[in-house]
């Protein structure tokens, strides 16, 4: 559904309760544009994964009250601290009184609580909490792709993980959820932009994630992806993997 016809921002439900709110941007760095996205979770205690950057506020937050009143929202969390996760952070802390920051505790030590108007929680490697229907477990994912402070989210109800910048596609106009496969565009734009950290540990991190076998892959950048997450997860460790080892060798 179209929120706003100047912005092109939509809100869809790409899985139960989650819903993808979403917009295009048109940059020359990037043939055929790019998208950011930015999950709401309708639940007894709602959530916002990712806030945008805090100029898209306006219309960020006018999707979010097409679904549920501002402030409703319990949970306002980010992967790693950038703009586009955390921006308007504080924007959703004064529109949402009864809303608590959330990141890694990483991040809590290194932004979150400098960069928050309220005091943060951060969440343990492994941590789980219940947003009402939905129960969420934290992982951390330190470099992967990229930031020291970085992890992902994973509804245990829905098997869905909001999994941050992984899998980020381009394209300005992408669907809300598909269910072709995603790493062939995602590779597209990985490799000239070389935006992934080249960690030791990514391997293990990703089979780790694959383990939670995940049927919904929540994007931050591109469309959803809704099949065998896992199967996806392991060929891009294989991919990352192989290009680790030719580089040490």
């Amino acid at each position: 559904m179209q929120t706003n016809a100047h912005t092109g921002t939509t809100i869809d439900e790409v899985a139960a309760g989650i819903y993808r709110i979403n917009t295009p941007l048109k940059i020359d760095a990037i043939p055929g544009g790019f998208n950011l996205s930015q999950y709401l979770i309708v639940d007894d205690e709602p959530m916002i994964f990712h806030t945008g950057w805090r100029k898209w506020f306006p219309f960020v937050s006018e999707a979010v009250s097409k679904v549920i009143p501002l402030d409703r929202i319990r949970h306002v969390g980010y992967s790693h601290f950038e703009g586009d996760e955390a921006g308007a952070m504080n924007e959703f802390l004064a529109a949402a009184p009864h809303a608590i920051p959330f990141a890694s505790q990483v991040s809590l030590m290194t932004s979150l609580n400098d960069h928050a108007d309220r005091e943060g929680r951060g969440l343990a490697d492994g941590e789980t909490f219940s947003t009402g229907q939905k129960t969420w477990q934290w992982i951390d994912t330190p470099h992967v792709p990229h930031g020291w402070d970085c992890g992902v989210l994973f509804d245990q109800t829905t098997s869905t993980l909001l999994c941050g910048d992984l899998f980020t596609q381009p394209g300005a106009e992408t669907v809300p959820v598909t269910e072709s496969e995603i790493l062939t565009a995602s590779e597209v734009m990985r490799k000239p932009m070389d935006y992934y950290a080249h960690s030791t540990k990514t391997t293990m991190i990703l089979e780790r994630l694959a383990s939670l076998n995940p049927t919904t892959l929540a994007c931050q950048h591109g469309s959803a992806y809704r099949g065998d997450g896992a199967a996806l997860l392991r060929e891009l460790s294989m991919i990352l993997d192989k290009e680790l080892r030719d580089e040490l060798s």
